[in-house]
């Protein structure tokens, strides 16, 4: 019984990482965390907004410098 509990605590801490990296946090952070806090780091995710990648915004703030001649 007890091999059960770190299994399922292990697959959660996974897929918890999975999650950050889709909302682009680090995925090795929060495997950690998950290992610490197991849930509780999974309902800390859910309510966590996306963080916005600089390389997106760099790269279209060229497109746009760019169409308009500078």
């Amino acid at each position: 019984m007890e091999n059960e509990y770190f299994v399922g605590w292990g697959t959660l801490a996974l897929i918890n990482a999975g999650l950050a990296q889709g909302k682009n946090r680090t995925g090795l952070n929060w495997f950690l965390l998950s290992i610490i806090l197991g849930p509780f780091a999974t309902l800390i995710l859910l309510f966590v907004k996306k963080e916005i990648s600089t390389k997106k915004i760099n790269a279209s703030q060229a497109l746009i410098k760019l169409k308009k001649g500078r």
